[in-house]
């Protein structure tokens, strides 16, 4: 089993796993980390170290950022570079979360690149336009 770990800029995080445990029930290998005024990636990184901990990490950790080039981000990169089977994506979003808490339930020992692919092109995905002119009023097409 792999772990996830949400890490953003305030409560963020947190609110993102709530959401996705509306959708999806409740979720017990990930973990949300939050960055709180006054706080730097030196804390953050002492609260990653203690999500892995509590999380089923055997098979890695997917770090998933609000920004790059943040703090949460920062800290990440500061664990994962001492370990191959760890990374990190950016752009944290609900389809995002979503879709990697589904690859955990059906977890194929995918290594942690294939699941940041998955990762990046589900974030992707999950944007998406609509406009009134996308609409096609019957009677014109009939036309």
């Amino acid at each position: 089993m792999f772990g996830i770990i949400v890490g953003t800029h305030g409560i963020f995080a947190t609110e993102l796993v709530k959401s996705c445990e509306m959708i999806m029930g409740e979720q017990k290998n990930v973990k949300a980390v939050t960055l709180i005024p006054g706080e730097g990636p030196d804390d953050v990184v002492k609260k990653y170290e203690a999500a892995i901990q509590e999380l089923d990490c055997e098979d890695g950790v997917l770090f998933l950022n609000d920004l790059f080039g943040g703090s949460p981000y920062n800290a990440s990169t500061r664990l994962v570079i001492n370990n191959e089977r760890y990374g990190v994506v950016t752009g944290v979003s609900l389809p995002m979360l979503i879709a990697m808490a589904g690859e955990q339930l059906a977890y194929g020992g995918a290594d942690i690149k294939e699941l940041m692919e998955k990762a990046v092109a589900a974030g992707k995905d999950g944007i998406q336009t609509f406009h009134a002119s996308a609409i096609v009023d019957d009677e014109e097409e009939e036309l």
